[in-house]
């Protein structure tokens, strides 16, 4: 069984669609390995998101994850990266369509809902440090 990382980021904690997310991914046969809810630190957002670095919204994308508490998960099934790519729809919220999470949810392309690994080696790399405890276990 494939893992993935995923999250439902501070604007969707704050509108309190953590139940409502959780349960697409589930309907569609992954299953909830981890979760908790975190107020990340700077150091996990700055290793998290580090291929960023040098773009011009990495200092907006740093603040707006750091405003507020995330639910960051573990989940498992066949294909769980895709699949949760998929249910997560385009990052850009004009290209999202209705029926995926971000066509369902997003107000704009900054606050958009969810994150998903985007490879299993970028999974592997997210598990392990949002979910250093499961060093052992992917």
């Amino acid at each position: 069984m494939e893992k993935t990382f995923a999250m439902v980021k501070p604007d969707g904690v704050k509108r309190g669609l953590i139940g409502e997310i959780l349960k697409r991914y589930e309907n569609k046969g992954l299953n909830l390995v981890a979760a908790k809810v975190i107020s990340p630190s700077l150091d996990l957002l700055q290793k998290h998101y580090e291929e960023h670095k040098d773009k011009p919204f990495y200092d907006d994308l740093i603040r707006y994850m750091s405003s507020g508490p995330v639910f960051a998960m573990i989940l498992e099934g066949d294909n769980a990266v895709k699949m949760v790519r998929l249910l997560n729809g385009p990052t850009k919220i004009e290209d999202a369509q209705p029926g995926t999470i971000r066509g369902d949810f997003c107000t704009n392309t900054t606050f958009n809902i969810v994150h998903g690994s985007d490879s299993v080696e970028s999974a592997k790399r997210e598990i392990l440090l949002w979910f250093p405890e499961y060093m052992n276990k992917i």
